[in-house]
């Protein structure tokens, strides 16, 4: 019985990850319309969070989910209209104020 309570626990895992879809740094970039170079750059400048690592041998492979995307796109967008890396990245962090207006109601 104990068998197959953790193979159900081990599927219910699995099945969380899959409906949670993760990307490359590729796809990633791709989806964004920006290089691999780019994100690597903005992730070593502090200007974007750290995305979960998968462990694969001695290597390690960068899995960004759609907040991740979201936060990408922003930061693109920003640089797109003439900001600055870093005036970009913080923008694109920033809480819309309809957000903080909904949740201070």
């Amino acid at each position: 019985m104990l068998l197959h309570k953790n193979i159900f626990a081990r599927r219910f895992e699995v099945m969380e990850k899959i409906r949670e879809k993760t990307f490359s740094i590729g796809e990633a970039a791709r989806l964004c319309g920006v290089t691999e170079k780019q994100i690597r750059h903005w992730e070593e400048k502090g200007h974007m969070p750290q995305p979960d690592r998968v462990i694969c041998g001695k290597r390690s492979y960068r899995q960004f989910g759609e907040a991740e995307l979201k936060q990408i796109r922003k930061i693109k967008k920003y640089l797109d209209e003439g900001f600055t890396l870093a005036s970009a990245a913080k923008k694109a962090s920033e809480i819309p104020k309809k957000e903080v207006a909904r949740d201070g109601e």
